[in-house]
């Protein structure tokens, strides 16, 4: 098990690469995080919801990602409300001071399904889980679903991973051992520091004082690594992006409150001629080659933020003046003429029920409707069940008969109110009109030649020459980016304390 002495210490990446390692030496690792708190998720290919970093996970194990290996998401909906999915289906809506009581036994539960699910389709595998947090929180270590909870109940080894870029890494390890129970303490087998900058060497004196003062052996210094990796939350995506040189367009993506599926982005970050610019309401828009306005988890209340802070102004006259806007998914519905919520999902519900058989009804909060952008004729209605489903297209747009593939995950049913061309020959899956377009897919800039057809839509009217058109699907940058992180972790990381057989846990 993977823990880490704060949130953003490294789990998710340090995670992966112990997936990608023990594959390495032929075994067959199982991702598993009982309990994530992400808007970013990722759709199974049994339409089931799990958190992206999941995903990412079971690509590094060789694995097809599947939602028992994140049987509890629970996605952000502002005002200290969440959507609990469990299983990969969304199970109700939870108040923050009402989760632990209403939800722990179901999330438990959940949780036991999930790791009896991934061993009943992989026997034989190692489970490797990730953590959450941090394993200490004194106020909730009690109720704490997915740390050292799960690493007792399955005799976990654990690995406690401290971030040494933040400062004070020895507060950070001691004071997390301190806090650790006596019975949880033995599960700790190894001290992992992560994003060292500078010659290792000088960390040596660091390294014995804490082998000496905690007892445990510190199995590796992971240096700050340059690669360019999927992102483990939106913090880190946004802090960490540079400027890059020979960059030739500029793309802006609208951050929204209520930002989600940020990871849809990472192909076009990953294109050396692209510099994203990240803009949130109150920021200026500028004069970018492009606007990408991406997902959202509350449409409303983002187009409402838009609209207050100028940004929704400023982004019609972008577009007005020739300037290319793409929406996804969210942000394709609100760049619509008409926006429909008849039954409050996009509003704040309140509970109704206690929560004892794992689900709570959610009441409306009040009945909306709101005008979008108008950049689309197109009329959104939000309702029904959710679409949960991974799908495979031909394109009409930019370029006809290009494979493009990705993911539905939305509630709402969109139709065209007026002239505009579907994006490609699903008709239900976008829609374009002049320098506007937008996708119900997520995902969709994976699809490289599809990607480099958009791109050189935006370069030609740079008089930019166009970039070759057949780059292979992102996928394939994403397993070269999972070997260098294997292949670093592995040069700094000593796993025997971890994998050797002497009696302290089972692996």
């Amino acid at each position: 098990m993977v823990l880490g002495t704060s949130s953003g210490a490294g789990k998710s990446l340090m995670t992966a690469a112990l997936c990608r390692v023990l594959r390495r030496r032929g075994e067959m690792p199982l991702p598993f995080k009982g309990q994530n708190m992400s808007n970013n998720a990722w759709v199974d290919q049994d339409g089931g919801e799990m958190a992206y970093s999941q995903a990412l996970q079971a690509w590094a194990a060789g694995l097809e990602p599947h939602h028992a290996m994140n049987p509890v998401l629970l996605k952000p909906q502002g005002d200290s409300t969440s959507e609990v999915i469990h299983l990969g289906r969304s199970a109700g809506s939870a108040r923050a001071e009402h989760y632990y009581r209403d939800w722990f036994r179901p999330g438990w539960a959940a949780i036991r399904q999930g790791l009896n699910e991934l061993q009943r389709r992989h026997p034989g595998g190692r489970l490797v889980l990730e953590g959450a947090g941090s394993p200490v929180e004194v106020n909730l270590q009690a109720r704490d679903l997915t740390n050292l909870r799960l690493a007792q109940y399955l005799r976990a080894r654990c690995i406690l991973v401290a971030d040494i870029e933040r400062g004070g890494v020895f507060a950070q390890l001691v004071g997390t051992l301190a806090l650790l129970r006596p019975v949880e303490r033995p599960l700790i087998r190894g001290l992992l520091i992560n994003r060292f900058r500078g010659r290792r060497e000088l960390f040596d004196e660091g390294r014995r004082w804490l082998e000496a003062n905690t007892g445990i052996p510190v199995i590796g210094v992971m240096p700050w690594l340059d690669e360019l990796f999927p992102p483990e939350d939106s913090l880190d995506l946004l802090e960490r992006r540079g400027r890059k040189r020979g960059a030739e367009l500029e793309i802006a993506v609208l951050k929204l409150p209520s930002l989600s599926n940020f990871s849809d982005l990472d192909p076009l970050e990953a294109e050396p001629t692209v510099q994203l610019r990240w803009v949130a309401p109150g920021e200026e828009l500028g004069q970018p080659d492009a606007v990408v306005v991406p997902g959202s988890k509350q449409t409303l209340r983002d187009l409402d933020a838009l609209r207050r802070s100028g940004l929704g102004t400023a982004l019609r006259s972008h577009a007005a003046g020739g300037g290319h806007v793409f929406g996804i998914c969210g942000g394709l519905q609100l760049l619509g003429l008409e926006l429909e919520d008849p039954d409050g999902l996009e509003g704040r519900g309140e509970s109704d029920g206690d929560g004892r058989d794992g689900l709570m009804a959610c009441r409306p909060a009040q009945q909306r409707s709101a005008a979008g952008l108008g950049l689309l004729p197109l009329r959104t209605v939000f309702g029904g069940h959710k679409a949960l489903r991974q799908r495979r297209s031909r394109t009409c747009w930019p370029a006809e008969g290009l494979e493009i593939e990705g993911f539905e995950l939305h509630r709402g049913n969109t139709t065209a109110l007026g002239p505009c061309q579907p994006l490609c020959a699903d008709p239900e899956l976008g829609w374009v009109r002049g320098n506007v377009a937008g996708t119900y897919l997520h995902a969709a800039f994976d699809s490289g030649p599809w990607r480099r057809s958009w791109l050189n839509r935006l370069r030609e009217r740079r008089g930019l020459a166009a970039l070759d058109q057949h780059p292979p699907h992102h996928s394939r940058q994403r397993e070269a980016l999972l070997d260098r992180l294997a292949d670093a972790f592995e040069q700094h990381v000593n796993l025997e304390p971890l994998l050797r057989e002497d009696g302290k846990g089972h692996g």
